[in-house]
């Protein structure tokens, strides 16, 4: 007696591999990542406010309204982040409605340009967390360019650009240098940096006839850079956002272009994988770190030149206002991919732009903190949201077969 076998469905079988592959992918447990955060956030915003507590404390009067609370309270903070960052539905124009959006581009792009720095060194295997001494830095260039030197318009500009990219560079050369050559961890090296950096920029702005604003009073504060260095307005007097936004568009595209389409990024990317590999293929490591710790400090000198460039008034210490550390949380939810940055940098840009209206709703903005730690926390422990989310691991890539066997001859 005959069995019938019956064919597997080969079609379901390839649309569930496919499915299956799709939720282990970094791209959802990212954004899944991004919603449990917010969703954490919005209970920080329930249990701390004194509106919701005092509705359900009389929950068995009345528990619809207690419920209505929960909902109206996450309604007017979430509303109020996107009407700060997005548009502003109360606003009697279209130009004071879409300026939310033209303010959380304006706080992204310095974040965009940093991270992209913080991410190139990701890619090379090393973790550049010195972003912040190189914009500090970056910044002693670009203001004692745009202070204390007279220019024509636009090569006025470019020159203070480029003296921050310089200036910069120059800090993180230093890093690569003691990485290359006694074997410092790059770690180490970019904290420490960062204290002399920061000290070394206060000290410029105390001294006279360095950056120190003539007759600044107590407080150290550079003079106000010439109008012929400043990034001009995009779109007149009405936005605050400036040229700053196109420089972080072109830088993208750089490091999209060096990262996937250039040999440099190639030798980047090999020693990233396999150093000892690299290193047997012909590649110089130890010149490719002081290369890529160069180049990670150029970007966020352009971040440097974005925010030293675009003020009125001098600058402080405070001018910085924590875009090195930002950095590398951008970085790391973008995956150090070029779109991938530019999303989460515009999501960080949102909370910035944002978290005023919030304030003035009534929710405290340190929530958003909350929000952006959590979501750095759960993209550095992948296990938490695949646990939570029930997500498959994501299969090897070398156990994927490329291509099919050879018949062998008998």
């Amino acid at each position: 007696m005959t069995k019938t076998v019956k064919t597997p469905d080969l079609t379901e079988t390839k649309a569930q591999s496919v499915l299956r592959e799709i939720m282990a992918g970094d791209p959802v447990r990212i954004a899944l990542s991004i919603l449990l955060g917010f969703i954490i956030g919005a209970v920080f915003m329930v249990v701390f406010n004194d509106q919701v507590v005092s509705a359900w404390s009389n929950f068995s009067a009345d528990p619809a309204y207690a419920f209505s609370t929960i909902w109206w309270t996450i309604q007017d903070g979430y509303g109020a982040l996107f009407s700060g960052s997005v548009f502003n539905t109360n606003a009697d124009n279209f130009i004071d409605g879409i300026r939310p959006l033209t303010e959380t581009l304006r706080f992204a792009a310095p974040l965009i340009m940093a991270g992209l720095g913080v991410a190139l060194t990701f890619r090379v295997g090393l973790f550049n967390i010195g972003a912040t001494g190189q914009i500090m830095m970056g910044l002693a260039g670009a203001t004692f360019v745009s202070t204390r030197m007279q220019l024509p318009i636009v090569i006025h500009m470019l020159v203070a650009v480029l003296a921050a990219v310089v200036f910069a560079s120059v800090w993180g050369i230093i890093v690569g240098i003691l990485k290359a050559r006694t074997g410092a961890h790059e770690v180490i090296v970019t904290i420490m940096l960062n204290y002399v950096a920061t000290n070394l920029f206060t000290y410029f702005l105390r001294e006279p006839n360095i950056l120190l604003e003539a007759n600044g009073g107590g407080t150290p504060k550079s003079d106000q850079p010439a109008e012929t260095a400043k990034l001009g307005q995009l779109f007149g007097s009405e936005f605050a956002m400036h040229y700053g936004v196109i420089i972080a568009i072109l830088s993208v595209i750089f490091y999209w272009w060096l990262m996937e389409r250039s040999t440099f990024g190639f030798r980047f990317r090999m020693v990233g994988h396999n150093a000892s590999a690299a290193r047997a293929a012909g590649i110089k490591v130890e010149n490719t770190f002081v290369w890529a710790l160069a180049i990670s400090a150029a970007f966020a000198g352009l971040a440097a030149a974005n925010q030293g460039l675009s003020i009125n008034g001098g600058l402080t210490t405070s001018i910085e206002a924590g875009i090195g550390f930002d950095a590398i949380t951008v970085a790391l939810l973008g995956g150090s991919r070029a779109g991938g940055i530019v999303m989460a940098g515009l999501l960080f840009g949102a909370f910035k732009a944002g978290s005023a209206a919030m304030q003035v709703s009534g929710v405290s903005p340190d929530v958003l903190g909350v929000v952006k730690a959590l979501i750095v926390l759960f993209i550095a422990a992948p296990p938490i949201i695949r646990a939570i989310y029930r997500l498959p691991k994501p299969i090897p890539k070398l156990l994927i077969p490329v291509s099919k066997p050879s018949k062998v001859s008998k």
